[in-house]
This record gives structure tokens, sequence and C-alpha cells, in this order.
């Protein structure tokens, strides 16, 4: 692989994470501006990117994307309900309890909960690394949820509630369906994940009973989470761990946190205080940690 080639790769990861963060500030645009709910976007998006992108898979792959029927069904249908759902959703619960950059860093907090998971399941210690990971993912917590005062509350009970549950969603996310990538690829795997997902929460939250009023920010607002933070996204990104491998693509892609906190800032005109971004940086700095020692693999 020659040094241009990875470099396009290296560009091709950076851009799938700046785009899912770009795509969580859409949502918060979209939910404390626009009025809407993630009753109503987060069905919404799940049914069309996952159609959008088993589109693509199908014209890539053809009639091969229908085998996870014939073989693993209650796989791929426990993955659509319990793990594409639930961590879509409790995400943009989260945003819309606090803002996209606050969000999505708890979100990263996912990665830790495995290794604890991990650790507990095969009854063995964490390493040194794994351990400064852990304490550095309960301190970035302590500080945005107090700002260092155990006494008050800087973040709303709130989103700490669906932030954390995001976190334990996107773990879920990331554990359960690792025979089927291993099988049928990621690309199969997350279009049909959302399609069922999408379909599941529509039946949930009726969203067509939900009044919206689409003006062209809403439309274009939707676009940009449904084109560009999932299928484009998640397009760059595949391709981006084709070219550069698994783990560093998924390190390039911790740019997505940063990208979030920085278009929350500059669109939303959010504002974050120095213990914030202390809170940012211990959580965000796990993922290196882990990257050292023993990361699991995502999606």
């Amino acid at each position: 692989m020659n040094k241009k080639f990875t470099a396009q790769g290296v560009l091709l990861t950076l851009g799938g994470g700046t785009l899912w963060g770009f795509s969580g500030t859409c949502g918060q645009f979209l939910m404390q501006t626009k009025g809407l709910t993630s009753n109503w976007l987060v069905p919404i998006r799940l049914l069309t990117a996952g159609f959008l992108l088993l589109l693509l898979c199908y014209l890539k792959e053809g009639p091969k994307i229908f085998n996870v029927w014939k073989q693993d069904r209650a796989g791929i249908l426990v993955f659509g309900i319990f793990g594409m759902s639930m961590c879509q959703y409790t995400y943009f619960s989260a945003i819309s309890a606090s803002n996209a950059g606050t969000a999505t860093v708890l979100q990263y907090i996912g990665p830790v909960i495995i290794l604890v998971y991990l650790s507990l399941r095969r009854r063995k210690l964490p390493t040194p690394t794994e351990l400064t990971a852990i304490i550095l993912a309960m301190l970035g917590t302590f500080f945005l949820a107090t700002h260092g005062n155990p006494g008050a509350m800087a973040l709303s009970e709130k989103a700490l509630f669906w932030g954390l549950l995001s976190a334990i969603a996107l773990a879920v996310y990331t554990v359960q369906p690792g025979p089927l990538l291993e099988k049928y690829g990621s690309g199969v795997v997350t279009a049909w994940g959302m399609l069922i997902g999408g379909i599941m929460l529509c039946v949930v939250f009726r969203p067509w009973t939900i009044p919206v009023q689409v003006d062209g920010s809403v439309f274009a607002g939707m676009t940009a989470v449904i084109v560009l933070g999932t299928v484009v996204a998640f397009s760059f990104y595949m391709e981006g761990i084709r070219q550069v491998g698994p783990k560093k693509g998924s390190l390039y892609a911790s740019v997505e946190p940063v990208s979030a906190t920085v278009f929350s800032v500059v669109w939303m005109q959010t504002a974050f205080g120095w213990m914030d971004f202390i809170g940012f940086l211990c959580i965000i700095s796990t993922i290196f940690l882990l990257a050292i020692d023993r990361k699991p693999e995502c999606v």
C-alpha cells in the first residue's frame, strides 16, 4: 500500500467521523430549535437510512444480502431491535437533553464498558492501561456531571441518564453482532439493523401521528442526518477502514466527539466551561489508551 493510498484512507476515516459529529449537531438543531423529538427523528432516520444503505449493498452484492434471513434471522432481529435502535434512540435523546458534543463524548464511554464486561466475563483483572482508562472515564463523567462539585449537578439528570444509557447501548451494539459481522460484513448487518430498528421504533412511537412542521431547514437538517451523517459517513468510514485497517481507522474516526463539540460551539453557540473540556479530554483519551492495550472492535 503506497503512501498516497494510505493518506486517502486516513482522509476518508476522518471524513466519516467528522460527518458523524456533524450529524449529531444537525440533530441538536432539529430538536432544540425546530421542535422535533427523538420519537420522530430517530425512526424516520433509521428507516430511511436503512433502506438507502440496503439498496447500496444490493447494488454491490446482489441477492446475497438476504442470506442473513436464511441463517441468522434471530441474531439480526436482536441486533436491530436491541442494538441499533436503542443505540440511536438513546444517543439522540441525550443530544435533546444536552448538546451534540456532550452526548457524543458520553457515548464514547461505551468501549470502557465493553472492557469491564470482558474482564468480568473472563474473570481477568484489567491491565494497568485498561484500569487507567476506566478511572479516566469515571473522572470524565464526574467532571461533566458536576464540574468538580459533588454537591451540585452541572449536567441535568435527564442528560446524564440518556448519555450513560447510550454508552451502554453502544456497548451492546458493538459486542452483540460480532458473529454476524464476520459472516455477512458490516455493510449488510448495519443496513438491516437500521431498517429493522426503524420499523420497530415506528411501531412503538408512530411518528406519523406526531405533528411536525416540515420547512426548508427541517428538510435540509433531516437530509444531512440521513444522507451525510449516515450513508456518506458510513461509506467513507468503511472505505477508509479497508485502506488503513480497522485499528487505525477506528482511531481516526474518533474525531467524531471533537467535531460534534466544534460544530455545537460554532453553529449552535453551545457554551462549554473548562471543566467540560477536562471531562471531554479524560473520556476521549480512553480511546487511545484502549488502542494501545486492547481495543474492542466497533461496527
